[in-house]
């Protein structure tokens, strides 16, 4: 592995932040601002996702998705009430125990076959309303796309939702890589989650090439008011909010999630096409932009040094193969090329 400037298959989250970002970071960074969201770059956001996401949608910046999964879900819930999740949910296997330790919720989790939720599945757990000896189901939270790189598709965050709302319970989406779904769907960002019915969402910048930009958007009025006061006790109110505010105005005001996003869906689409008919990979067609291919296990270790990746399930040798904004077709060309050297051998 050459050290210096390199890109790998680990996350989109090492990738660096695209260019338009920065320049917009730059060109607000003279002069002064008013502190803690009353500047006009925030303002300039509310504006940005009320058209991304409708006239009722209201956005609260904060500096990652812990911090905007975490806030959320604690301004959906009393300290009695539960949140219905996957069991691979970020939730639930990514954040530390956060959700339990900072906003005191307990995770009812739901295993799944590809990360996703039906509603046959969450009343695995949605149960027990009214009993004391039970935490009261209130939420359930999905993530699009999955932490296993699937996509809900519009109908299925419908279903979701209304069977949430018919049972008196909230729908939260889990939005980090948000416009990879929305890519992966062709639709506008607004289908699936305002007009299926979603109350409130995780919007994520920082996968998509922001610096470190996430927000919470609360699409059900009623849920608003909370929000300001456990972002503040949740550490997850900015002072210089303008500079995230920025980015994410950078990224959405425009295509540029989008175009981010179809670019590194085509990225993970061109390495699977370049991987799929090697002897002894295993391998799913991409949804959005992770591939989960299954490798044999010597090549592990020798691959990881030609390009970092993760080891997903080391029982199963299934390793993570994720796309970036910045993913080049040579980085695909050369890593396929390197599958083909190793697994020859």
């Amino acid at each position: 592995m050459v050290e210096g400037v390199w890109r790998g298959f680990a996350s989109d989250n090492y990738a660096g932040i695209h260019p338009d970002i920065l320049d917009a970071m730059s060109n607000i960074n003279a002069g002064h601002q008013v502190a803690y969201g009353d500047d006009v770059y925030t303002q300039q956001l509310t504006a940005v996702i009320k058209k991304q996401f409708g006239e009722q949608a209201e956005v609260f910046p904060v500096f990652n998705g812990t911090g905007a999964n975490v806030l959320t879900l604690q301004a959906m819930c009393k300290p009695w009430e539960s949140v219905v999740c996957a069991t691979s949910a970020h939730i639930n296997v990514d954040e530390g125990g956060a959700p339990e330790k900072v906003a005191g919720l307990k995770l009812m989790q739901v295993e799944t076959p590809d990360g996703k939720l039906t509603p046959e599945l969450v009343d695995k757990q949605a149960w027990g309303f009214g009993n004391e000896h039970r935490a009261q189901p209130k939420v359930v939270s999905i993530t699009n796309s999955t932490e296993y790189g699937t996509i809900y598709s519009v109908a299925e965050v419908k279903a979701l939702a209304d069977h949430a709302h018919k049972l008196g319970m909230y729908l939260h989406l889990d939005g980090a890589r948000i416009s990879n779904a929305a890519a992966a769907l062709g639709v506008p960002l607004r289908a699936f989650t305002t007009d299926a019915g979603v109350d409130a969402v995780s919007l994520g910048g920082t996968k998509n090439g922001a610096m470190g930009a996430e927000a919470i958007v609360i699409l059900n009025p009623e849920l608003a008011p909370a929000i300001k006061y456990v972002r503040k006790s949740g550490m997850q109110l900015a002072s210089k909010m303008r500079f995230i505010s920025i980015q994410l105005v950078a990224m959405f005001e425009g295509e540029l999630w989008l175009k981010n996003a179809q670019h590194s869906n085509a990225m993970a689409q061109a390495l699977f096409q370049g991987i799929k008919d090697i002897a002894g990979v295993e391998v799913n067609q991409p949804q959005a932009n992770a591939l989960f291919p299954i490798l044999p296990a010597s090549a592990i270790e020798p691959l990881q040094e030609v390009a970092k990746f993760y080891v997903w399930d080391h029982t199963i040798n299934q390793v993570r193969w994720m796309c970036s904004w910045d993913t080049t077709q040579a980085d695909v060309d050369n890593f396929v090329a390197a599958v083909k050297a190793q697994l020859a051998k």
